[in-house]
């Protein structure tokens, strides 16, 4: 018997002063089985800081051919292609080539080995951007996972901070790699 995913729901204000972008998102997510909670929050952590109401979580967490999230227009294209983790070069090279722009939130401690590994394949897709965010600061947002969460996301240059009523968390996020102009 299949173990099923766990719902959690997630209501988000968003105040991005960097783009500028103010909304309230009722998201639901679901978290697989072999899923954490660390990696759950990164999900909501990249929706955060690529806020639309356009912008929804894929499929299956496992799924190959599909995003953690993605940005789709009006057509059904996909304008960006999210991951979150240590996705292989390949999966983004074939990303790259069905969105206009990829974007990577490598997390974990493998996060710098990853992006030592594969920063000359990385470096050739002109369309990807990778960010690296620092272990501290994914075990942190982990301890703010509740089945019922009420968070608040302010961007202000470059600075992120996520919380809710219990405490907050200051995202410590790196630029491994800029899309290119």
């Amino acid at each position: 018997m299949a173990l099923k995913s766990t719902v959690f729901k997630a209501q988000l204000q968003v105040a991005d002063l960097d783009r500028p972008h103010y909304a309230t998102y009722a998201l639901t997510l679901a978290r697989h089985p072999s899923e954490t909670d660390e990696r759950m929050m990164l999900r909501l952590l990249a929706f955060a800081l690529n806020a639309d109401p356009q912008l929804a979580f894929a499929g299956d967490v496992g799924a190959a051919e599909e995003p953690s999230l993605w940005l789709r227009d009006l057509t059904g294209a996909i304008d960006c292609w999210i991951e979150v983790g240590l996705p292989e070069p390949k999966l983004l090279r074939r990303a790259a080539g069905r969105s206009a722009r990829v974007l990577v939130y490598a997390y974990g401690r493998a996060a710098q080995l990853w992006w030592n590994e594969h920063r000359h394949a990385l470096e050739q897709i002109d369309t990807l951007a990778v960010w690296q965010i620092a272990p501290a600061t994914s075990t942190a947002l982990a301890a703010l996972a509740e089945r019922a969460m009420q968070l608040q996301c302010l961007i202000q240059d470059g600075d992120v901070t996520l919380s809710n009523a219990h405490g907050s968390v200051a995202v410590e996020l790196a630029i491994c790699k800029p899309a290119a102009p």
